[in-house]
């Protein structure tokens, strides 16, 4: 039964980022580990992460997540001087990275985080290329998701009122 919990938390998203599917097209996505101190690891065991406001820029051939804030835990140690927004290196094949570079700058995609999740013991982010969405795509996303709310609640009240009859 403990294998079955621990392969639960092992899936389970740490922090998403919400914000992404609603002001992007995301196309393709790939999966990248995070180099982390170890007081960042505690505080996102902690739930202390927070992803909205992220974007991976690409230096020097490498990939880096700015914009993720992880927030200290009172109970750091007092030798360690932590930093909410610092700067953390994503890690994935060179193949990959280079195939990222290509799409980035000739065809104009963005990388953007989707969430953070453990894979293996390890603390991994779910990237993925993006286009900006324009203002008339934003409105159409809000309807279609005023309406599936909206026809959720008639299906609900049709179902519960059928059931009285």
């Amino acid at each position: 039964m403990q294998a079955a919990v621990i392969a639960t938390l092992m899936s389970a998203p740490i922090a998403e980022n919400r914000r992404a599917r609603f002001d992007y097209h995301l196309e393709e996505f790939f999966e990248a580990g995070v180099v982390l101190e170890g007081w960042e690891i505690k505080a996102i065991r902690a739930g202390q992460v927070q992803l909205t406001d992220g974007y991976v820029v690409i230096r020097d051939g490498e990939l880096y997540l700015i914009g993720c804030r992880i927030n200290a835990l009172r109970s750091a140690s007092t030798h360690v001087h932590p930093e909410a927004d610092r700067t953390k290196k994503l890690l994935m094949h060179k193949d990959e990275i280079r195939r990222l570079i290509g799409k980035v700058e000739q065809r104009g995609y963005t990388l953007v985080p989707v969430n953070l999740h453990y894979r293996g013991g390890r603390v991994k982010a779910e990237i993925a290329l993006a286009k900006g969405k324009a203002q008339h795509d934003k409105r159409e996303t809000e309807k279609k998701r005023d309406w599936e709310r909206e026809r959720g609640r008639l299906m609900r009240t049709k179902v519960s009122s059928a059931g009285r009859e």
